[in-house]
Protein backbone atom coordinates (compact mmCIF):
# COMPACT_ATOMS: atom_id res chain seq x y z
CA UNK A 1 0.00 0.00 0.00
CA UNK A 2 1.52 3.44 -1.18
CA UNK A 3 1.09 6.32 0.81
CA UNK A 4 -0.79 8.69 -1.46
CA UNK A 5 1.32 11.60 -3.10
CA UNK A 6 1.32 15.51 -1.40
CA UNK A 7 -1.88 17.80 -2.68
CA UNK A 8 -2.62 21.01 -1.63
CA UNK A 9 -5.41 19.84 0.66
CA UNK A 10 -3.51 16.87 2.53
CA UNK A 11 0.22 17.46 2.46
CA UNK A 12 1.88 16.80 4.94
CA UNK A 13 3.50 19.48 7.26
CA UNK A 14 7.53 19.82 6.07
CA UNK A 15 8.98 20.54 9.78
CA UNK A 16 11.99 18.18 10.46
CA UNK A 17 11.18 15.61 13.60
CA UNK A 18 13.90 15.23 16.35
CA UNK A 19 15.94 12.20 15.83
CA UNK A 20 16.01 11.24 19.74
CA UNK A 21 11.68 11.53 20.00
CA UNK A 22 11.62 7.40 20.64
CA UNK A 23 9.32 7.47 24.41
CA UNK A 24 11.40 6.41 27.42
CA UNK A 25 11.58 3.80 29.08
CA UNK A 26 8.58 2.95 31.59
CA UNK A 27 9.41 3.22 35.11
CA UNK A 28 7.32 0.53 37.08
CA UNK A 29 4.04 0.78 38.14
CA UNK A 30 2.94 1.76 41.46
CA UNK A 31 -0.54 2.37 41.03
CA UNK A 32 -3.00 1.76 43.38
CA UNK A 33 -4.91 -1.47 42.89
CA UNK A 34 -8.40 -1.20 41.45
CA UNK A 35 -11.44 -0.53 44.14
CA UNK A 36 -12.58 -4.47 45.10
CA UNK A 37 -15.36 -5.38 43.27
CA UNK A 38 -17.07 -8.87 44.73
CA UNK A 39 -17.01 -11.76 42.14
CA UNK A 40 -14.95 -9.41 39.60
CA UNK A 41 -14.96 -12.39 36.70
CA UNK A 42 -11.45 -10.61 35.31
CA UNK A 43 -9.70 -11.87 38.36
CA UNK A 44 -7.13 -14.35 39.35
CA UNK A 45 -6.39 -15.04 42.99
CA UNK A 46 -3.30 -17.30 43.88
CA UNK A 47 -0.42 -18.89 42.08
CA UNK A 48 -1.75 -21.90 40.63
CA UNK A 49 -4.68 -20.02 38.87
CA UNK A 50 -2.30 -17.56 37.48
CA UNK A 51 0.10 -19.97 36.33
CA UNK A 52 -2.25 -22.38 34.38
CA UNK A 53 -3.84 -19.11 32.74
CA UNK A 54 -0.16 -18.27 31.46
CA UNK A 55 0.31 -21.49 30.14
CA UNK A 56 -3.18 -21.46 28.16
CA UNK A 57 -1.86 -17.93 26.41
CA UNK A 58 -4.93 -15.71 28.67
CA UNK A 59 -3.98 -12.06 28.11
CA UNK A 60 -2.83 -10.86 31.49
CA UNK A 61 -3.80 -6.63 32.26
CA UNK A 62 -2.12 -6.58 35.45
CA UNK A 63 -0.84 -8.73 38.11
CA UNK A 64 -0.99 -7.47 42.00
CA UNK A 65 2.01 -8.86 43.82
CA UNK A 66 2.98 -8.26 47.74
CA UNK A 67 5.66 -6.28 48.68
CA UNK A 68 8.57 -8.63 49.74
CA UNK A 69 9.74 -8.07 52.89
CA UNK A 70 11.95 -11.09 53.49
CA UNK A 71 14.12 -13.32 51.33
CA UNK A 72 12.67 -13.38 47.98
CA UNK A 73 10.36 -16.33 46.88
CA UNK A 74 11.70 -18.29 44.09
CA UNK A 75 8.55 -19.53 42.67
CA UNK A 76 7.08 -16.58 43.07
CA UNK A 77 9.48 -14.53 41.23
CA UNK A 78 9.20 -17.09 38.33
CA UNK A 79 5.82 -16.81 38.05
CA UNK A 80 6.30 -12.46 37.85
CA UNK A 81 8.72 -13.00 35.45
CA UNK A 82 6.10 -15.23 33.14
CA UNK A 83 3.48 -12.59 33.42
CA UNK A 84 6.15 -9.85 32.89
CA UNK A 85 7.18 -11.50 29.57
CA UNK A 86 3.44 -12.20 28.71
CA UNK A 87 3.02 -8.18 28.68
CA UNK A 88 1.48 -8.03 32.30
CA UNK A 89 2.18 -4.87 34.34
CA UNK A 90 3.70 -6.17 37.76
CA UNK A 91 2.36 -3.82 40.85
CA UNK A 92 3.93 -3.92 44.06
CA UNK A 93 1.50 -3.27 47.03
CA UNK A 94 1.45 -4.29 51.05
CA UNK A 95 0.01 -7.85 51.24
CA UNK A 96 -3.27 -6.19 53.45
CA UNK A 97 -4.32 -4.31 49.81
CA UNK A 98 -4.29 -8.17 48.52
CA UNK A 99 -6.41 -9.16 51.48
CA UNK A 100 -8.60 -6.18 50.95
CA UNK A 101 -9.16 -7.44 47.39
CA UNK A 102 -9.05 -10.51 47.52
CA UNK A 103 -12.29 -12.70 47.33
CA UNK A 104 -11.31 -16.02 48.42
CA UNK A 105 -9.13 -15.52 50.82
CA UNK A 106 -6.13 -17.67 49.38
CA UNK A 107 -4.30 -15.04 47.57
CA UNK A 108 -0.89 -16.37 47.94
CA UNK A 109 0.62 -12.70 47.91
CA UNK A 110 -0.61 -12.39 44.35
CA UNK A 111 -3.97 -11.47 42.32
CA UNK A 112 -4.01 -10.96 38.61
CA UNK A 113 -6.57 -8.88 36.46
CA UNK A 114 -7.26 -10.96 33.37
CA UNK A 115 -8.49 -9.84 29.93
CA UNK A 116 -11.82 -9.98 29.93
CA UNK A 117 -11.81 -10.33 26.30
CA UNK A 118 -8.92 -11.87 24.14
CA UNK A 119 -6.85 -9.22 22.01
CA UNK A 120 -6.55 -9.31 18.23
CA UNK A 121 -3.47 -9.42 16.31
CA UNK A 122 -2.34 -5.87 14.65
CA UNK A 123 -1.18 -7.63 11.13
CA UNK A 124 -3.94 -10.33 11.08
CA UNK A 125 -6.40 -7.71 10.92
CA UNK A 126 -4.75 -5.36 8.62
CA UNK A 127 -4.65 -8.56 6.32
CA UNK A 128 -7.88 -9.41 6.49
CA UNK A 129 -9.23 -5.88 5.92
CA UNK A 130 -6.76 -5.67 2.84
CA UNK A 131 -8.38 -8.95 1.69
CA UNK A 132 -11.78 -7.52 1.54
CA UNK A 133 -10.51 -4.13 -0.28
CA UNK A 134 -11.64 -2.57 2.52
CA UNK A 135 -9.74 1.05 3.29
CA UNK A 136 -8.20 0.93 6.83
CA UNK A 137 -9.61 3.21 9.47
CA UNK A 138 -8.26 2.54 12.74
CA UNK A 139 -8.39 4.36 16.59
CA UNK A 140 -4.69 4.81 18.48
CA UNK A 141 -5.69 5.01 21.83
CA UNK A 142 -2.32 6.58 24.07
CA UNK A 143 -2.60 6.47 27.87
CA UNK A 144 -6.15 6.33 28.79
CA UNK A 145 -6.94 5.15 32.70
CA UNK A 146 -10.25 5.31 32.69
CA UNK A 147 -12.12 1.82 32.02
CA UNK A 148 -15.60 3.82 31.33
CA UNK A 149 -13.62 5.86 28.77
CA UNK A 150 -12.27 2.91 26.68
CA UNK A 151 -15.66 0.95 26.75
CA UNK A 152 -17.62 4.21 25.70
CA UNK A 153 -15.06 4.36 23.10
CA UNK A 154 -15.62 1.14 21.99
CA UNK A 155 -19.01 1.74 21.29
CA UNK A 156 -18.16 4.95 19.81
CA UNK A 157 -16.11 2.84 17.26
CA UNK A 158 -18.94 0.12 16.30
CA UNK A 159 -21.22 2.87 15.69
CA UNK A 160 -18.85 4.47 13.41
CA UNK A 161 -17.69 1.53 11.20
CA UNK A 162 -14.14 1.53 12.79
CA UNK A 163 -12.04 -1.72 11.84
CA UNK A 164 -10.09 -1.28 14.92
CA UNK A 165 -8.65 0.32 18.59
CA UNK A 166 -4.94 -0.38 19.22
CA UNK A 167 -3.80 0.38 22.88
CA UNK A 168 -0.40 -0.06 24.78
CA UNK A 169 0.42 -2.23 27.00
CA UNK A 170 1.56 -0.17 30.18
CA UNK A 171 -0.05 2.99 31.35
CA UNK A 172 -2.95 2.18 29.92
CA UNK A 173 -6.19 0.52 31.03
CA UNK A 174 -7.30 -2.87 29.50
CA UNK A 175 -9.87 -5.10 28.33
CA UNK A 176 -11.36 -5.96 32.26
CA UNK A 177 -14.68 -6.33 33.31
CA UNK A 178 -15.49 -2.86 33.83
CA UNK A 179 -14.67 -2.25 30.27
CA UNK A 180 -16.88 -4.72 28.77
CA UNK A 181 -19.38 -3.36 30.83
CA UNK A 182 -19.32 -0.19 30.04
CA UNK A 183 -18.97 -0.79 26.52
CA UNK A 184 -22.65 -2.12 26.08
CA UNK A 185 -21.32 -5.32 24.33
CA UNK A 186 -19.26 -3.47 21.60
CA UNK A 187 -16.48 -5.36 23.23
CA UNK A 188 -17.45 -8.33 21.21
CA UNK A 189 -17.47 -6.71 17.80
CA UNK A 190 -14.44 -3.76 17.54
CA UNK A 191 -11.30 -5.63 17.52
CA UNK A 192 -8.54 -4.00 20.04
CA UNK A 193 -4.88 -5.01 20.05
CA UNK A 194 -2.49 -4.12 22.66
CA UNK A 195 0.99 -3.27 21.80
CA UNK A 196 4.37 -2.96 23.02
CA UNK A 197 5.34 0.54 21.52
CA UNK A 198 2.77 2.78 20.41
CA UNK A 199 5.29 5.05 18.52
CA UNK A 200 6.76 2.29 16.87
CA UNK A 201 3.42 0.70 16.25
CA UNK A 202 2.74 4.64 14.69
CA UNK A 203 5.65 4.44 12.23
CA UNK A 204 4.59 0.71 11.15
CA UNK A 205 1.40 2.20 10.06
CA UNK A 206 2.72 4.98 8.56
CA UNK A 207 4.89 3.05 6.45
CA UNK A 208 1.72 1.04 5.26
CA UNK A 209 0.51 4.04 3.62
CA UNK A 210 -1.42 5.31 6.73
CA UNK A 211 -2.33 9.14 7.42
CA UNK A 212 -2.25 9.67 11.70
CA UNK A 213 -4.03 12.70 12.80
CA UNK A 214 -3.46 13.04 16.07
CA UNK A 215 -6.09 15.43 18.59
CA UNK A 216 -4.84 18.54 20.25
CA UNK A 217 -6.59 21.09 22.17
CA UNK A 218 -4.48 23.57 20.67
CA UNK A 219 -4.10 22.52 16.87
CA UNK A 220 -4.88 25.19 14.03
CA UNK A 221 -6.93 23.13 12.22
CA UNK A 222 -10.09 22.64 12.86
CA UNK A 223 -11.15 19.10 12.74
CA UNK A 224 -14.11 19.87 10.48
CA UNK A 225 -11.53 21.04 7.70
CA UNK A 226 -9.72 18.00 7.89
CA UNK A 227 -8.99 15.28 4.94
CA UNK A 228 -10.31 11.89 6.73
CA UNK A 229 -10.00 9.74 3.33
CA UNK A 230 -7.79 6.76 2.57
CA UNK A 231 -5.57 4.79 5.39
CA UNK A 232 -6.07 6.77 8.82
CA UNK A 233 -5.38 6.28 12.14
CA UNK A 234 -6.40 8.70 14.18
CA UNK A 235 -4.56 8.78 17.96
CA UNK A 236 -6.56 9.82 21.17
CA UNK A 237 -4.68 11.13 23.91
CA UNK A 238 -5.05 10.27 27.62
CA UNK A 239 -7.79 11.67 29.98
CA UNK A 240 -5.27 14.21 31.71
CA UNK A 241 -2.12 14.86 29.40
CA UNK A 242 -3.12 14.35 26.28
CA UNK A 243 -0.59 12.90 23.72
CA UNK A 244 3.02 12.59 24.51
CA UNK A 245 5.16 15.29 22.65
CA UNK A 246 6.97 12.03 21.27
CA UNK A 247 3.60 10.62 19.63
CA UNK A 248 2.83 14.51 18.74
CA UNK A 249 6.06 14.09 16.59
CA UNK A 250 5.09 11.30 14.84
CA UNK A 251 1.61 12.60 13.70
CA UNK A 252 1.08 13.69 9.87
CA UNK A 253 -1.71 16.43 11.24
CA UNK A 254 -3.13 17.30 14.49
CA UNK A 255 -6.92 18.50 14.41
CA UNK A 256 -8.70 20.30 17.59
CA UNK A 257 -12.64 20.85 18.87
CA UNK A 258 -13.09 24.92 18.28
CA UNK A 259 -14.95 25.50 21.26
CA UNK A 260 -16.91 28.46 22.29
CA UNK A 261 -17.77 27.67 26.15
CA UNK A 262 -16.09 28.37 29.46
CA UNK A 263 -15.06 24.68 30.31
CA UNK A 264 -11.73 24.03 28.03
CA UNK A 265 -11.67 20.49 27.98
CA UNK A 266 -13.92 17.63 26.78
CA UNK A 267 -14.28 14.14 28.25
CA UNK A 268 -11.94 11.64 25.85
CA UNK A 269 -14.49 9.68 25.22
CA UNK A 270 -17.21 12.60 24.39
CA UNK A 271 -13.96 14.65 22.06
CA UNK A 272 -13.08 11.04 20.51
CA UNK A 273 -16.99 10.45 19.72
CA UNK A 274 -16.87 14.43 18.05
CA UNK A 275 -13.90 14.16 15.75
CA UNK A 276 -14.42 9.90 15.01
CA UNK A 277 -18.00 10.68 13.53
CA UNK A 278 -16.69 13.62 11.33
CA UNK A 279 -14.06 11.61 9.91
CA UNK A 280 -16.87 8.64 9.62
CA UNK A 281 -19.04 10.89 7.27
CA UNK A 282 -16.14 11.57 4.73
CA UNK A 283 -15.35 7.88 4.75
CA UNK A 284 -16.81 5.05 2.90
CA UNK A 285 -18.82 2.76 5.16
CA UNK A 286 -18.27 -0.73 5.05
CA UNK A 287 -20.26 -3.43 6.59
CA UNK A 288 -18.15 -4.50 9.66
Amino acid sequence: MNRKPDSPKNSRPQERRPKNDAPRKPRESREEPAERQPGAPDRLEGRNPLQEALKAGRAINKVWVARREEKADAGLLRLIAMAREAGAVILEVDRQVLDQMSETRAHQGIIAQVAAHEYADLDELLASLRDRGEVPFLLLLAELQESYNLGSILRIADAAGVHGVIIPQRRSVGLDAAVARASAGAIEHVPVCRVTNLSQTVERLKQQGFWITGTDAGASLDYRQADWSGPLAILVGGESEGISPALRAHCDFLVSIPMQGKVNSLNAAVAAGIIVFAAAGKRPAHSG
